[in-house]
């Protein structure tokens, strides 16, 4: 993980967050020496997985009837 210095991130800051969302990887931002803050990518909202599957599959047939009969259930006799 790359570490920083908190004058130089001041200096660069655009650029270092470009370098983040691109690379996806974090960088640790450092005061006299300390980490200080993590600068990671953020992560994708959870509404883009809704929906992310339409039209990859197709649904044949009766999907809400049993496959077995009702005459044929144990449970219903």
């Amino acid at each position: 993980m790359k570490t920083m210095a908190a004058g130089e991130f001041k200096a660069k800051c655009l650029k270092v967050m470009d370098r983040v969302y691109k690379t996806r990887e974090p960088v640790v931002i450092t005061k006299r020496g300390k980490p200080v803050v993590k600068l990671v990518p953020a992560g994708k909202p959870a509404d883009d997985i809704f929906g992310c599957l339409k039209g990859v599959m197709k649904i044949t047939g009766d999907i809400e009837s049993p496959l077995v009969p009702l005459e044929d259930w144990e449970a219903l006799r």
